[in-house]
């Protein structure tokens, strides 16, 4: 198993992940910091051909999270040239070395909301697959070009590769201090539609990913409620006001729909923050 990233919040959990089910282990990473639950570490950068050829001797499966995360870390050129590079030559060397199976990292700001400058919304709810892509920053222009290089990877080459798209991550203490900004300020987390995952179900879900059949699978993956303490229907009429709405949210139901990883993969998340007797009021502002 190789993992790229492997440093990096998701990427130790997807160390750790392994490591229960005593999987052997390549990491690569920028840097080691000398504590990777791995059997072999390589420093250097997933967009090196040279790095990533070395790091396929014997692996079976792929699990790409090496990645700038955001728009605001490095330049345009670096996070799009950068993010896509690592994509398409990690992909790339997994299908000459004979990989049948690869997950890759992509996000919910690929829908072009969260980063933006412009003023954009949802065009409705739950946002889906069929959900139109309004990119306007290099992040999101980078996730798309990754799902689109995943795409034509399992095409031309026959593999199974599945392309994550996350919310905000965190271990509790990270989605705690989250949920209470979006106690204090809801309007924060419209764009993101209060979406968040526990770091552990997502590393869950990305060896889920693994055994996805063969193809191209794009799918959003998310804690089934909201990491806002308001119920959704109240926050959606609050902040997202003119959006239309394809379903009923009952409490805190993300509005994202989730069905497709539950299908295609069975995933589920099981690590709920519990926001516990926190009051909801009608109106959360």
């Amino acid at each position: 198993m190789l993992v790229t990233g492997a440093a990096g919040l998701l990427g130790r959990a997807v160390l750790a992940a392994l490591s229960a089910l005593d999987r052997p282990v390549t990491a690569v990473d920028l840097s080691d910091p000398g504590d990777l639950v791995a059997d072999r570490v390589l420093v250097g950068d997933a967009g090196d051909p040279v790095v990533v050829e070395r790091a396929m001797d014997g692996v079976g499966a792929v699990v790409h999270l090496a990645a700038i995360p955001a728009p605001t870390l490095g330049t345009p050129l670096a996070v799009f040239g950068g993010n896509t590079r690592a994509t398409f030559v990690v992909l790339q060397a997994a299908a000459a070395a004979g990989v049948r199976h690869a997950v890759v990292a992509s996000s919910m700001s690929v829908l072009g909301l969260a980063w933006a400058q412009v003023p954009l919304q949802p065009r409705y709810l739950p946002v889906d697959l069929r959900h139109p892509l309004q990119v306007s920053d290099p992040y999101a222009l980078s996730k798309q070009t990754d799902e689109a290089t995943a795409a034509m990877v399992a095409r031309r080459h026959g593999m199974a590769v599945t392309a994550l798209r996350f919310p905000f991550l965190g271990g509790f203490p990270r989605l705690s201090a989250r949920a209470d900004a979006f106690r204090a300020d809801p309007a924060s987390g419209a764009l993101e539609l209060w979406s968040y995952l526990h770091v552990d179900d997502a590393a869950a879900a990305c060896l889920a990913g693994l055994a996805a059949p063969p193809g191209a699978h794009v799918l959003f993956v998310a804690a089934p409620e909201t990491l806002a303490p308001y119920p959704t229907e109240d926050l959606l009429a609050a902040y997202l006001p003119t959006v239309p709405l394809r379903a009923r949210f009952p409490g805190r139901t993300v509005p994202v729909d989730l069905e497709p990883a539950r299908r295609v993969l069975g995933f589920t998340a099981a690590r709920p923050l519990r926001l516990g007797s926190q009051p909801r009021r009608e109106e959360p502002v």
